[in-house]
C-alpha cells in the first residue's frame, strides 16, 4: 500500500492526504520522517510504505482526523502506543514488518475496518482483534499461526479473513461458526481434511490451493472454489444447475400448460383471437372505445 521509491539519494517517499483531498509528497531520509509533518493534524491519510521506519513518535497520537494508515514494508519490531490512540483510523496496513504480536490497547481501535498484517512473525492470533467485532477485512497471510481461538465468532463484522501461508495442520473449528464470512483464504497451510462447510451460506470464495487435501471441500452452490481439482468440479456444478433449472423451467411451463388460458375476470370468457392473428378486444376490456 501507499507509495515507495526514490526521492533523491539516500531518501524514499511518503505521501500525505490532507481534509480536501490534496496530496504532498515528503522526503524520508534514515527512517525519519520530517518533523513537520506531525503538526498537520487535518490529515486523512498517510502513506509511509516501505521508507525504513524503526519506530514512530508519540506526535502520530494527535493526528486525530486520520482514516488510512500506511506503514507496510517497514522495520517495526512492535506497534508504536501512539497509533493505538487514532480513534478515526479505519484501514491500516502493517504487513512485512517484523510484528510478533499486538499490544492489548491495539482493541481501542474501534473504528478499524481494515487490518493488514501479512508478512510478519505472528505465531499466536492476537487477543487484542476479539475485541473488534466491527472489523471487517483481516488479512493475516505469511505468518507463522497454528491455530485459531475458540473466540473468533466474537468477530462478527468479519467477511474477509486471509490465512495462507500459514502452519495450519487442520481446518480451524472455529471458522465452523463464523457464518457471516464470505471470503476465506487457507491457501499454503498442511490441511488434509476439510469439513462439510455448507452450514457457511454467506461464503463465496474459499481458496484451499496447496494443501495436501484427499477431497474437496464440500460447500454449498453459491461457493467459488480455488484449488486443485476445483475447476472440473465447478464445471460439473455448473452443468448440474443448469440441468434443474431447465426442468424447472420445463415443469413451470407444464403446469401453466394445465391450468389452461388465462381468464378475463368478470365475464369469464378465455381470450378471443381474430383471424389476424391478434387478440380482439373483449367486451369491458381496457381500450375499448
Amino acid at each position: 500500500m501507499g507509495s515507495g521509491g526514490s526521492a533523491g539519494r539516500g531518501a524514499r517517499r511518503a505521501v500525505a492526504e490532507g481534509p480536501e483531498g490534496s496530496e504532498q509528497h515528503l522526503e524520508v531520509r534514515g527512517g525519519q520522517v520530517p518533523a513537520s509533518l506531525w503538526a498537520q493534524r487535518g490529515l486523512r491519510k498517510l502513506y509511509l510504505s516501505g521508507v525504513g521506519l524503526r519506530e514512530l513518535p508519540d506526535e502520530l497520537a494527535a493526528l486525530w482526523h486520520l482514516r488510512t494508515l500506511a506503514l507496510d514494508g517497514n522495520e517495526l519490531l512492535e506497534v508504536p502506543d501512539a497509533l493505538c490512540h487514532l480513534p478515526r483510523l479505519a484501514h491500516l496496513y502493517l504487513g512485512r514488518n517484523g510484528l510478533q504480536g499486538l499490544p492489548p490497547a491495539f482493541a481501542r481501535l474501534q473504528s478499524l475496518r481494515c487490518l493488514w498484517l501479512e508478512g510478519n512473525f505472528l505465531a499466536r492470533f492476537p487477543p487484542a482483534l476479539l475485541r473488534l467485532p466491527d472489523l471487517r477485512s483481516l488479512q493475516l497471510g505469511d505468518n507463522r499461526l497454528a491455530r485459531l481461538p475458540a473466540g473468533l465468532p466474537r468477530m462478527a463484522g468479519l467477511r474477509g479473513l486471509w490465512l495462507y501461508g500459514n502452519r495450519f495442520e487442520e481446518f480451524p473449528p472455529a471458522l465452523l461458526r463464523m457464518v457471516h464470512l464470505r471470503v476465506l483464504d487457507l491457501d499454503r497451510n498442511c490441511i488434509a481434511r476439510f469439513p462439510d462447510l455448507t452450514s457457511l451460506s454467506a461464503l463465496r470464495l474459499l481458496s484451499y490451493d496447496h494443501n495436501p487435501v484427499r477431497q474437496l471441500p464440500r460447500v454449498g452452490d453459491a461457493v467459488r472454489l480455488v484449488g486443485e481439482g476445483a475447476q472440473e468440479f465447478m464445471e460439473a456444478r455448473r452443468e448440474r444447475l443448469q440441468t434443474l433449472q431447465q426442468q424447472q423451467q420445463e415443469e413451470e411451463e407444464e403446469e401453466e400448460g394445465i391450468k389452461g388460458p388465462p381468464v378475463v375476470p368478470g365475464n369469464g370468457s378465455p381470450l378471443l383471437e381474430n383471424g389476424k392473428g391478434s387478440f380482439a378486444a373483449l367486451p369491458g376490456s381496457p381500450g375499448e372505445t
